[in-house]
């Protein structure tokens, strides 16, 4: 029977090769848009988890968010200094850690933070140690492999956030790797950390240290091809700043009281992450739902040219199936022959569609370095997609049934005498 429906299934090539393929798009399309909404959302909950606030300069809650969180999108600006003593003496503040943004390694963003940054994401050190000086650095998981940095090399970041818009590199300033972290499934692992002085230091930026001895600069050192405003203090020279903090309520009132006094009280704002993921995702599925209804009509067109091709079949080869009856064949096993074609060009589709949707997934994460920054895996398979895979295959035995049926059904008396 096997055997039959194969030969079947190659006399008419072209036919096969056509339904097999609208298939297959469906099934891509769905499996694309499966690991899409999964991983993102998955994601974007991963990397948001712990972080209750995010405070930055004016502008878009979410563009705030993107950068600060998931390291994705331009800061909206900087933030006083002083923003980080005036949280931290909040009753209602567990913790606000400190974001100093502006330079990268090979596409790679240089995060000037403190060590409580690792806490949020339970990040361990796979060999090394934390960075203590300044100009020291700890890598993500995948900045290390990706760059194949080892410990105690020194490298040179250069201004700017992304690979596309590298500036000039900080040739005097060059940092040291002391540390790799393992691989943690969050944003950390495609970041290098370092103090918030060490970002100070490659801008030109007086600060002082840990001993609080000065670091002084001549203003605009460091920064003569910087499109951002240089602030002055008073003496005209730069001021330390920050990018955004992230903050984590000690209790419920935090919540409540916190947002509206840095919005209303302050030249600051404040997002939360929750709301602005949660306006993010729903902007997505907007998208996707629509998305996955035409791919469910690709599989039902699918299914209606399996339908289509198989009928036709079925009146062109009702001569042989009655000889076949004549010849000792069993309904059962004509029936299942034709209900096997369907059932074989449905798995067909369904196979090249799961591989191609997994390919179209590396391809994209290839191509856009924004989803390439979300981490999206191409080759992790979701379990919804053997949902897809039985759907697309009762389609096939669905469309196949009907001319199974009637194949089932044939006179022998009527067929043979009309063929012959």
């Amino acid at each position: 029977m096997f055997g039959l429906a194969i030969a079947y299934l190659r006399d008419r090539a072209l036919t096969t090769a056509l339904n097999v393929l609208l298939l297959a798009i469906a099934v891509a399309t769905l499996v694309l848009l499966l690991q899409f909404s999964t991983q993102v959302t998955e994601r974007f909950e991963r990397d948001a988890k712990g972080i209750d606030l995010v405070v930055g300069a004016k502008g878009s809650p979410l563009q705030l968010i993107l950068s600060s969180i998931y390291q994705i999108d331009q800061p909206t600006g900087n933030i006083p200094l002083d923003s980080v003593d005036l949280l931290r003496r909040d009753p209602a503040v567990a913790r606000a850690i400190p974001l100093a943004l502006g330079d990268n390694f090979r596409g790679f963003r240089i995060v000037g933070t403190e060590a409580e940054y690792l806490e949020i994401y339970n990040a361990k050190l796979a060999q090394g140690r934390i960075n203590r000086a300044e100009a020291e650095v700890v890598m993500g998981a995948s900045v290390a492999r990706n760059t194949g940095a080892k410990l105690g090399q020194k490298f040179l970041g250069s201004h700017g956030l992304g690979k596309e818009e590298e500036g000039h590199e900080h040739e005097a300033h060059p940092f040291t790797t002391v540390g790799i972290l393992a691989p943690t499934g969050t944003v950390i692992d495609r970041l290098i950390l370092t103090s918030v002085e060490s970002v100070w230091e490659v801008h030109g930026i007086e600060h002082n240290d840990e001993q609080g001895k000065a670091h002084d600069h001549a203003a605009g050192e460091a920064h003569h091809d910087h499109d951002e405003p240089v602030v002055l203090d008073e003496r005209g020279e730069l001021k330390p700043e920050v990018t955004a903090l992230l903050v984590t309520y000690a209790n419920a009132s935090g919540a409540i009281r916190i947002p509206g006094m840095i919005n209303r009280q302050t030249g600051m704002q404040s997002a939360v992450p929750a709301v602005e993921t949660a306006r993010l995702l729903n902007l997505f599925g907007s998208a996707i739902d629509g998305a996955r209804l035409f791919g469910w009509l690709l599989a039902i067109t699918g299914g209606l040219s399996i339908f289509v091709a198989l009928l036709g079949v079925a009146r062109a080869r009702e001569g042989d199936m009655a000889l076949l009856r004549v010849m000792g064949a069993m309904r059962a096993t004509v029936f299942g022959t034709v209900l096997l074609e369907g059932i074989l060009i449905a798995s067909a589709g369904v196979i090249a569609g799961v591989v191609l949707g997994h390919t179209m997934l590396a391809l994209a994460a290839a191509l856009f370095p924004t989803l390439a920054d979300l981490g999206l895996q191409a080759w992790v398979f979701h379990p919804g997609e053997a949902l897809i895979a039985l759907a697309v295959l009762a389609v096939g035995v669905v469309a196949a049934l009907t001319p199974a049926i009637k194949v089932f059904r044939v006179d022998l008396a009527r067929t043979l005498a009309r063929a012959s």
